[in-house]
């Protein structure tokens, strides 16, 4: 990827693999600085702030919500136990999610194997397992 020195919103939006809105989205939230306006021309972004969007991006693809990415950023020069901490609290709340995904998994084939083996096809076991109960 050949790098410009600068880059317009348009530019770097295309170059960084995002929608314009995106950038600016970014800059309302405070993770990039937007440029001052040039008197003529267009405002035009730095290297450091394509680098920047494709940091957010690639901690997005992670699982790292914004906040937490602006945590990191905000961090970025920090003592490395600093982003380990946030790091090993989103490790553990991946691992949560993962334990979820199993429950469900499981209560997801009981409910298949139950409809599979169910002599009643007017009766789905799937929707009366959603009902709510009438003892309640």
């Amino acid at each position: 990827m050949v790098m410009n020195e600068n880059h317009t919103i348009g530019q770097l939006a295309k170059t960084a693999g995002v929608n314009v809105e995106t950038i600016r989205y970014y800059e309302r939230r405070g993770l990039i600085r937007q440029p001052p306006k040039p008197a003529e021309g267009y405002r035009t972004y730095p290297n450091a702030t394509l680098a920047r969007i494709l940091f957010i991006k690639r901690a997005q693809e992670l699982g790292f919500t914004l906040e937490e990415i602006n945590n990191l950023l905000s961090l970025g020069e920090s003592h490395c136990s600093e982003i380990q901490e946030l790091a090993e609290a989103k490790l553990a709340s991946v691992r949560e999610k993962i334990n979820d995904l199993h429950r469900l998994e499981q209560v997801l084939e009981e409910l298949v194997t139950k409809c599979r083996t169910n002599p009643d096809n007017a009766a789905c076991p799937i929707v009366e397992s959603l009902q709510p109960d009438p003892r309640q």
